[in-house]
């Protein structure tokens, strides 16, 4: 586990640039609905929130131009949190912000947020379980966790001539590592476009279940489950494309998943 943790941040710091402002709120993810379309989020006024894997602060921001109170971030690239600072400062905004994986409490306080929320982040984790209990202690009373990720079926399919092959194991949970280059789409846990040059990360598929059930071991209830693909890529003229993010593929599954839960 700290064998990827450590390599995982060794390359989040030199990719943290490239990837300034991509995949934050109001989006949740690639070609889904927005928190526009889906009003997850409770009133943020005066709220405190806390943000798992930051990235940027662009999320952040969002919750502080709709008036949240307090802002707290965690990640585990310092590159990130720096470019997380600068762009709040800018912005005339100030966050609470803490270097670690999420796996661990680095002195973030218990019983004590509105809302915790993590947009495309999660699924870094390599240990599911202890980070729901993490975040569950996290929140107050009646607080609520939102996040999103890439949707489980993304890894079975792949896009070969002109045709969408369910190649895949939906039950695959081993870790696997692929190498991500700056400004360059990932190959992920297919060895034919396998990139040789690049920062390797490491992460693990999981299934729906993985989520839910982690969530309900962690004395969370989930209150809404969200699989859909975003009316305009589902109604326009699209092509065959091989990307792992393909239009094509989202006019016949999610891409992304996005689930929002409670603590009691």
């Amino acid at each position: 586990m700290n064998k990827i943790l450590s390599q995982n941040k060794i390359s989040w710091n030199k990719l943290a640039d490239s990837f300034f402002g991509v995949t934050a709120l109001p989006a949740y993810g690639c070609l889904c609905p927005t928190e526009d379309d889906l009003h997850l989020f409770p009133e943020l006024a005066n709220k405190k929130v806390l943000d798992v894997g930051c990235g940027s602060g662009h999320s952040l921001k969002w919750c502080a131009d709709n008036g949240a109170g307090e802002l707290w971030g965690l990640d585990i690239s310092d590159r990130q949190l720096h470019n997380t600072e600068k762009h709040l400062t800018e912005n005339s905004y100030k966050a609470k912000l803490f270097c670690s994986p999420m796996e661990e409490n680095p002195g973030l306080p218990e019983n004590y947020f509105d809302v915790v929320y993590s947009i495309y982040a999660i699924g870094w984790t390599v240990d599911l379980q202890t980070t729901f209990q993490l975040i569950a202690s996290y929140l107050k009373s009646g607080g609520v966790f939102i996040f999103s990720w890439d949707h489980p079926f993304l890894h079975c399919v792949d896009a070969v001539d002109e045709k969408l092959i369910f190649s895949g194991s939906y039950y695959e949970g081993e870790p696997f590592t692929f190498k991500k280059t700056v400004g360059k789409p990932a190959k992920r846990n297919n060895p034919d476009l396998k990139v040789e040059k690049g920062h390797p990360l490491t992460l693990y598929n999981r299934r729906l279940s993985d989520y839910i059930n982690a969530l309900s071991a962690a004395g969370l209830y989930v209150e809404r489950v969200v699989e859909e693909t975003d009316k305009a890529t589902l109604e326009r003229s699209v092509g065959f494309s091989s990307e792992y993010y393909a239009p094509i593929k989202a006019q016949h599954f999610p891409l992304s998943l996005i689930v929002k839960a409670r603590k009691p």
